[in-house]
């Protein structure tokens, strides 16, 4: 018979086992947090350049569906640069899109809106009325990555048919 305190009836971990697990698990955290930190940096940096395009095609959709003028419109504001959609009820007076939340582009960005009156008016047929060959897009450049030597500059061009180009570079 065997005595409950021999060594093949003791169980569990030890102290030391837990301790050396938790130093190894903070080594390889602290290996991989700035990859972990740039992934969340770059996919937020790529999210709001997603959502300005996605805005302006919905706007042209909108035109188009409702045989109404409307607009991207960016504001330069005191917490940033924020963009909505209007709509133009009466000729000259617009309003914001039923459902549509102004959107803000953080802080931490760098935005050059290069369209005339920083505003894309689409006519009902989906064109853009106010087209300029000149200014016809909006860049975001994000200094954090362009300090990591990573793609830092996200570019919507828009064309005078409505449809956008989107593309990613770095700052030279």
């Amino acid at each position: 018979m065997k005595k409950e305190n021999s060594p093949a009836c003791q169980r569990g971990i030890s102290i030391v086992e837990v301790l050396i697990v938790v130093a190894l698990i903070a080594v390889l955290a602290l290996a991989f947090f700035p990859n972990i930190r740039n992934t969340m940096e770059t996919r937020d940096f790529e999210n709001t350049a997603r959502d300005i395009q996605t805005t302006i095609q919905r706007a042209r959709m909108e035109a188009v569906k409702t045989k109404l003028n409307h607009r991207v419109k960016f504001v330069n504001g005191t917490s940033g640069w924020e963009f909505s959609i209007e709509k133009e009820d009466s000729p000259g007076n617009w309003s914001l899109l039923t459902g549509f939340v102004k959107k803000i582009i953080p802080s931490r960005f760098n935005v050059t809106v290069n369209f005339p009156d920083e505003t894309i008016i689409f006519s009902p047929l989906g064109f853009i009325q106010n087209y300029s060959s000149a200014q016809n897009s909006v860049t975001i450049q994000n200094p954090k990555l362009d300090s990591e030597d990573q793609p830092d500059r996200r570019t919507i061009t828009v064309f005078a048919g409505g449809s956008t180009r989107y593309t990613s570079s770095e700052s030279g």
